[in-house]
């Protein structure tokens, strides 16, 4: 199984937001979908460690979080926030950040490729994109840390319905590509039924319904990262 949240509480900003949620989240894709407040974030950020829960037990891959090395979680398991954060320089500049601190280079060309962004823009300052190649810069730049999950906050929810659409079919062919798992998180239902296999309904702050969604696809799993 790829996480298990077994009676999990957890609070932000004071105010509890999830009560005593239990979930198995298997490989593949998964919608976490709800309306504004109904604690699908924090639930997420609990996943990699931006969070921790009040009680309760979360895991992954058999393993409790808590006993995980934080950094190394977060590179297995990277979170492409709803807002994207571009650092000042280049496109390439922001692609290469994380792998840059372990001195280890990457292909910036492939991973754009990979993001849906052309090649070209390796060079060009991150401060001249639209908020959709923003976007995919920020999963370009989580794709390079060569991460087994990725975690999407709401990625399309600042995209025009033509931008939407073609993020939607990015991460889809990382899917096919890949064989990357995703856990997403959207208000939009509609988006979790084309997205995902298993659809998981949030409303204040409880876990009210598990759709195990169409048939899942057979795909690789990449190696795990140690």
């Amino acid at each position: 199984m790829l996480f298990e949240l077994e009676r999990v509480r957890a609070s932000r900003g004071g105010a509890e937001v999830l009560h005593d949620v239990s979930l198995a989240l298997p490989e593949g894709s998964t919608c976490i979908a709800g309306s504004s407040g109904s604690g699908k974030s924090t639930l997420l950020r609990l996943l990699n460690r931006l969070a921790e829960p009040d009680s309760g037990r979360v895991a992954y891959r058999g393993r409790e979080l808590a006993s995980l090395e934080v950094l190394a979680l977060r590179r297995e398991v990277a979170l492409v926030p709803q807002l994207p954060a571009l650092l000042p320089g280049t496109i390439a500049d922001n692609v290469g950040f994380g792998p840059g601190l372990v001195d280890r280079d990457v292909e910036v060309a492939v991973l754009l490729d990979l993001a849906g962004l052309p090649t070209a823009f390796a060079e060009r300052d991150a401060d001249r994109l639209s908020t959709g190649e923003q976007q995919r810069v920020m999963l370009a730049r989580a794709l390079a840390l060569e991460p087994r999950v990725l975690l999407l906050d709401e990625p399309t929810s600042a995209l025009d319905e033509r931008t939407r659409d073609h993020v939607e079919e990015t991460l889809k062919e990382l899917r096919r590509r890949l064989g990357i798992s995703l856990v997403l998180v959207t208000h939009d239902f509609a988006q979790a039924e084309r997205l995902a296999e298993r659809v998981v309904r949030l409303e204040g702050g409880r876990a009210i319904v598990a759709d195990p969604g169409p048939e899942r696809t057979s795909v690789s799993t990449p190696p795990a990262v140690r």
